[in-house]
């Protein structure tokens, strides 16, 4: 259990790292499943450009959401561009960093699955074999229109036609696409490789100042949202616990004879008041998530400090108003 919880610490510590490996995955996913996908052109005029440019682009766009949902940052990111400012005003460079991180992982598994299709070449001979022009081919110089759109069509299923078979012009539309597809998708491969070669070697002719700042705060908002979301479990595991043991005060002695180790009274109550901050009702829970999601506190922990007496007095906070005049427990009428 030690060492799951260490794994788990790990990659919450190394979130950038593990969306690294999670972008490389997807990418190698998009190999697999194109490789192991059984393409099938129609082999009819009015549906192969549907079906090449459908098989082509559509996975893309599937790959690329699949990358946005993954990655915990574009939730993050979403929330900070939507928050309203509050005491804390919003960086509009530090969004865009983050936006543009986001997006720069979530584009690779696409640009894997567009460049194989465009190597390896059916798609782009399934979806355009019908727009060549037929005057660029001997084969077909005594054919009908007609039978030369049928035939053109048919050039992706040389296996189901004897007349496509055995026509001599259709391998060289086929090579004749195929080598365009190539092309292209090098052509494609080799912007990206000097897009991204440009954007690392010019990176330290820019200012490095607003990029650090940038990175730094993009962490801090990352960093800041996993440590609340933790305070908030701990606390609402306390807070649950200490409900638990009201409702069953009745049966404490039937607790303890099932092995259930509980602290004495005085240091149970001490100390888990002291981890609940004096939060100690539903209402008060809910004015904290509505303050904290409003009224985010100023990045300046002297600020902090000052705004929150209970760090150095321990006096209740602000929105535990009429806490005193409560119970001490929750009273709870539903289990």
């Amino acid at each position: 259990m030690d060492r799951f919880r260490m794994i788990f610490q790990y990659f919450q510590s190394n979130s950038e790292s593990v969306m690294n490996g999670i972008c490389g995955l997807l990418a190698l996913a998009s190999v697999k499943m194109y490789t192991s996908f059984d393409f099938s052109c129609p082999c009819l005029p009015q549906y192969n450009m549907a079906y090449g440019l459908g098989i082509m682009f559509i996975p893309p766009i599937i790959l690329f959401l699949c990358g946005l949902i993954l990655n915990r940052q574009s939730l993050v990111m979403l929330e900070e561009w939507r928050r309203p400012p509050g005491r804390r005003k919003k960086d509009l460079a530090v969004i865009r960093y983050m936006c543009s991180s986001i997006m720069q992982r979530a584009m690779v598994a696409p640009v894997v699955w567009i460049v194989v299709t465009l190597l390896d070449g059916k798609c782009l001979i399934c979806a355009f074999s019908g727009s060549v022009d037929p005057e660029k081919f001997a084969g077909f110089a005594n054919v009908s229109t007609g039978q030369v759109q049928q035939l053109l069509a048919k050039v992706p299923c040389k296996d189901e036609d004897e007349l496509v078979r055995n026509n001599t012009s259709r391998k060289a539309v086929s090579r004749y696409l195929r080598c365009w597809s190539q092309a292209l998708g090098w052509s494609i491969l080799l912007i990206l490789i000097i897009a991204a070669f440009l954007a690392r070697w010019l990176r330290p002719c820019f200012n490095q100042a607003t990029l650090l700042q940038a990175r730094h705060w993009s962490n801090y908002i990352d960093i800041e949202q996993k440590i609340f979301e933790e305070t908030c479990c701990e606390h609402s595991r306390l807070f649950a616990h200490k409900c638990i043991l009201h409702f069953f005060e009745s049966m404490r002695q039937e607790i303890k004879l099932h092995s259930l180790s509980l602290p004495r009274e005085g240091e149970r109550a001490e100390g888990e008041e002291d981890l609940l901050q004096g939060i100690t009702d539903q209402d008060q829970v809910n004015k904290l998530l509505k303050t904290w999601y409003y009224e985010k506190p100023p990045l300046d922990v002297r600020q902090a400090h000052q705004r929150h007496p209970l760090v150095r007095e321990r006096s209740p906070l602000p929105w535990a108003d009429s806490a005193s005049t409560r119970s001490k427990f929750p009273q709870h009428t539903n289990v």
